[in-house]
């Protein structure tokens, strides 16, 4: 019996948080909802709810309060999953490592697949991180398949 890749059988659907940051990358993810970059043309479909999450598009830093918020979220989404942290800040913290409520980037509080580096990462980079959270996706699926 074959085994079906389910990554190629549905769309990927899309979560996106802004954990504490300054906007800029959210703009950005934004303007990749347009039909200028369009990044839904790979399938791509943009959701409110974890529970139907496969990638969890992270951005700005993570503080304190959110931390919490962020592993919810996280633990929410069934599995495979994929985390795709957009700008340095999700990154490392960037402009805000050294604030007093910033923990860092969000690999400090949950796995992290995907870095899209940039203040404000562009569009394209964006779309480019998507790609390969698809391509993360698919690799997860199929492992799963196989067990």
């Amino acid at each position: 019996m074959e085994l079906i890749n389910k990554s190629r059988v549905k769309s990927p659907w899309l979560l996106h948080y802004d954990g504490s940051s300054c906007n800029g990358c959210d703009i950005e993810v934004l303007a990749c909802l347009t039909p200028i970059y369009d990044v839904e043309r790979f399938g791509i479909i943009n959701t409110g709810n974890p529970k139907h999450a496969d990638i969890l598009l992270i951005t700005g830093g993570v503080n304190k309060k959110a931390a919490r918020v962020v592993k919810n979220l996280y633990e929410q989404m069934p599995e495979p999953k994929v985390v795709v942290a957009v700008g340095v800040c999700a990154c490392s913290g960037g402009v805000f490592h050294d604030c007093y409520n910033i923990l860092g980037g969000i690999d400090r509080v949950i796995p992290v697949d995907v870095y899209v580096p940039g203040c404000a990462a562009r569009p394209e980079a964006i779309i480019d991180g998507v790609v390969r959270a698809l391509q993360v996706l698919a690799a997860k699926t199929d492992k799963e398949a196989v067990v």
